[in-house]
């Protein structure tokens, strides 16, 4: 039997997968199974009949535009209609700074690919979002985690992290953090922390990765337009990459995500780009345009974060109600999770298995941590799952904790 271990090259052997990835095969193998896990936005949250009216409109043209290759800078009009929602964020973006990606996923791989260098420092927050995790492992990157506060991350642990490792004689390029509703804590970035950033940079000739998914879903009993303002909005040099997706908003499975980057780095980026998959695909990039600028976006967004508000508010009383004082998190402002401390003595690891035996999903803490730290907390995602199915989902994890302290005991 051929051993293909052989063939692999050093990259290919150290590839990691998704944790979050991995649940999804979980859940696809069980109907019965109540999921906790995948970050999706909720599919009776999409705008059906826009998307419907646009799709039928599109095809019944004979355009060819519309289902043949494109630039793989991205559809021109759909980039200048970002351009006028990134005003709106306070961002000034040229369509030479300007870049489509297949989501903000293949702007992550397409940063380390081309700006990270074997043993090169990334800097992330402890905890960091898993996607961003394997993208730069897979470019054999060292990450370095920072501590993390209520408010975002500590600019004090942030230094002296950065200033460690470069006495180490170790190069310390990149910082990563998602400042609005971080993936998986729910932590919004203090607005006073966000100009000192850019400061911090400058200072330290750092570039920060800023990935901004859920920025538009704010919730209004917490934060406002005001308080998830892009860290890229005080940066009026190049020190920052911006990442956003329309995934959150309109829907993933178009996958049209972009980046706004120095027009030096998006050019290469460009480039490294057409190695992948030369363009992003058109039909859907007309569509989200078509959506755009009929002000589909606008319109939904109000929906949009009163309806994740009141599933996060399901998911909370629930906790509340069935599983009491057993486990503390703090009430996002915003997004989609809950970051879980669970009860002393707990694993997460343990917790996982005994909620898969009551066909529950949920993923666990120590997969968004570079450090090996993690397995006191869980992320619990509100998102996706039905209403009717959250308190369900709760009720299996409180079984599963009795079945965790049991086996620890």
């Amino acid at each position: 039997m051929t051993n293909f271990d052989e063939f692999l090259s050093p990259t290919g052997r150290l590839l990691r997968e998704s944790a979050i990835r991995q649940m999804g095969t979980v859940i696809a193998s069980n109907a019965d199974m109540v999921s906790f896990a995948a970050g999706y936005p909720d599919p009776n949250a999409f705008p059906w009949d826009a998307i419907r009216d646009v799709m039928r409109e599109l095809l019944a043209q004979t355009d060819g535009r519309v289902l043949q290759y494109g630039p793989t800078r991205g559809h021109r009009p759909l980039l200048e209609s970002i351009g006028q929602l990134l005003t709106g964020r306070g961002i000034t973006a040229s369509q030479d700074e300007l870049l489509i990606t297949s989501g903000s996923q293949q702007g992550l791989d397409l940063v380390a690919r081309v700006l990270v260098t074997p043993g090169d420092v990334v800097l992330v927050e402890l905890p960091a979002y898993t996607g961003a995790i394997s993208a730069f492992t897979n470019a054999q990157a060292r990450l370095a985690g920072v501590a993390q506060d209520h408010d975002g991350i500590n600019l004090d642990d942030l230094d002296e992290v950065c200033l460690r490792h470069r006495r180490a004689g170790r190069r310390v390029k990149l910082l990563y953090l998602v400042p609005n509703f971080q993936n998986p804590s729910g932590v919004l970035l203090d607005r006073a922390k966000r100009p000192r950033l850019i400061e911090w940079a400058r200072r330290r000739d750092i570039l920060i990765i800023e990935d901004d998914p859920y920025g538009a879903l704010y919730f209004d009993d917490v934060a406002g337009e005001e308080d998830t303002r892009p860290i890229r909005s005080f940066d009026d040099g190049d020190r920052v990459i911006y990442l956003s997706s329309f995934s959150k908003t309109l829907a993933p499975g178009f996958r049209v995500g972009w980046m706004v980057a120095p027009t030096m780095l998006a050019d290469r980026f460009e480039t490294a780009k057409q190695a992948a998959d030369l363009m992003t695909g058109s039909l859907d990039q007309h569509l989200v345009h078509e959506l755009v600028r009929r002000g589909t976006l606008e319109q939904i967004a109000p929906a949009l974060r009163q309806h994740y508000q009141h599933k996060r508010d399901i998911m909370e009383s629930a906790l509340r109600t069935i599983i009491g004082s057993g486990l503390r998190w703090s009430t996002p402002g915003g997004g989609f999770f809950l970051w879980v401390a669970l009860p002393e003595g707990t694993n997460d690891l343990a917790l996982l298995s005994c909620a898969l035996e009551r066909r529950l999903v949920l993923v666990v803490g120590s997969a968004f941590y570079v450090n090996g730290a993690g397995h006191n907390q869980v992320r619990l995602s509100f998102s996706a799952c039905a209403e009717n199915h959250i308190e369900e989902g709760v009720r299996r994890l409180a079984d599963a904790m009795g079945g965790a302290a049991a086996a620890s005991a």
